[in-house]
């Protein structure tokens, strides 16, 4: 009998490379970065280097003698591939796989490879085909010959990479085809915030840079059974929970998608609809990992993102989260916080003083009603009760004396019905 045929998945292995503007800027760290998205991706890492110019080469992003150095390093490490650290152009992509000879990507790309591999629920999908098509869409002139390669990034994975082959047409015709799909999902999205909104129920964002730990609080508070993992966007697709606080009050807790330095422009288009999430949302959760040399950097691109989606005016709880992780114990702030905790998601310490914040904050947007009800009137206690915060309730004989925090709409509709 023969043998079944064995198929084996063939080792990426990649060379990083990057450019370095100036002294003491964050290539090191972005190249760090790179590495990590790269093995989440799938591929090992076999060698890096780093080329200082004061700006980026126009036609092969480094110059020609580190060209030369890195198509040596590729023979040398048997490189599959090469990964650059900013955005290339497809001149740039043309020329670097024509004078290497082998597979050339961006950071653009693997992050793309990344949310197709993770997207699972269908407007996840829609989102990562649609960044991959316009990705693909503005590299179709200078791709060349290698359109016909197998693989665009880390592997063939994703809804985009079997359409490798479609012209500038057929690709035009399936962007529209998504758009019209995400309108859809947009449309939805504003009918449940409407309801939302009628139901008096408040919605908090869980914002931060990507693996700060925000699925593991979402998890921790709400049981949600959102993927943890210690991997750069080990969740994609964003999850609503709904948290009943001691007091009974009801808010929406929002994981959204995690933030990274130079998030692709495509990705910030496609996914715009779920990170408005943030926009939409009554106050933001900032989740920091407050083990990571590099918070503060993570924290000001965290709110560069959020201020170009136009999230502004909202009260922010930054939870300095990994607080297990820290050897000794450090001086954390944010100034641009409202409110500032220590947490350590994992363990669960300093959850419940998450809990007494969120119910600090609703509590601020209600007013104290005080007010004996006739007993036919006693509907609008379950009013007070489902929107509210019930702190006191004594049946007397005039009536029910009801002390309560409520929102402002139902404290006017109430006391309206009282009079």
């Amino acid at each position: 009998m023969a043998e079944p045929f064995k198929i084996e998945e063939t080792e990426e292995r990649v060379i990083l490379v990057g450019v370095s503007f100036r002294e003491g800027d964050d290539t090191e760290d972005s190249m760090i970065e790179l590495g990590e998205l790269v093995q989440t991706a799938g591929a090992n890492v076999v060698g890096q280097t780093v080329q200082s110019r004061e700006n980026i080469h126009p036609g092969t992003y480094v110059g020609s003698g580190k060209l030369e150095e890195i198509r040596e390093m590729v023979s040398e490490l048997a490189a599959t591939g090469v990964v650059c650290d900013d955005e290339l152009t497809p001149a740039q992509l043309r020329n670097m796989e024509e004078a290497l000879g082998c597979k050339v990507m961006d950071r653009t790309l693997v992050i793309l490879d990344i949310f197709a591999a993770r997207a699972s629920t269908s407007e996840g999908k829609i989102q990562v085909e649609l960044a991959q098509l316009r990705y693909r869409l503005s590299r179709l002139t200078g791709l060349g010959t290698s359109l016909s390669r197998l693989g665009g990034g880390i592997g063939t994975r994703g809804p985009g990479e079997k359409k490798l082959e479609m012209d500038r047409r057929l690709i035009k015709t399936r962007i529209s085809q998504l758009k019209r799909e995400l309108e859809e999902v947009r449309r939805h999205r504003e009918v449940t915030r409407g309801q939302r909104s009628r139901t008096h129920t408040k919605v908090a964002a869980i914002v931060g840079y990507t693996n700060a730990g925000k699925s593991t609080l979402l998890n921790r508070l709400t049981d949600a059974g959102v993927l943890e993992e210690d991997k750069l966007f080990a969740t994609l697709d964003p999850t609503t929970r709904n948290l009943k606080l001691d007091s009974g009050q009801e808010i929406l807790l929002t994981d959204t998608v995690g933030f990274i330095r130079k998030l692709p422009h495509h990705l910030i288009e496609a996914f715009r609809s779920t990170l408005e999430e943030a926009k939409y949302a009554d106050f933001i959760i900032h989740v920091v990992d407050a083990s990571n040399p590099q918070r503060e950097k993570q924290m000001h691109i965290v709110y560069e993102t959020l201020q170009n989606l136009g999230v502004s005016g909202k009260k922010v709880i930054t939870l300095f989260n990994k607080q297990d992780k820290l050897e000794q114990e450090e001086a954390l702030t944010d100034f641009k916080a409202d409110y500032t905790l220590k947490i350590s998601a994992a363990l669960g310490d300093g959850l419940e003083e998450v809990k007494e914040t969120l119910e600090e904050i609703l509590r601020e947007d209600k007013q104290l009603l005080e007010e004996v009800f006739p007993y036919d009137m006693a509907g609008q206690i379950a009013a007070i009760r489902k929107y509210g915060e019930l702190l006191e309730e004594e049946y007397r004989e005039d009536g029910i004396y009801v002390r309560a925090f409520v929102p402002v709409e139902v404290y006017r509709k109430v006391m309206a019905a009282v009079k």
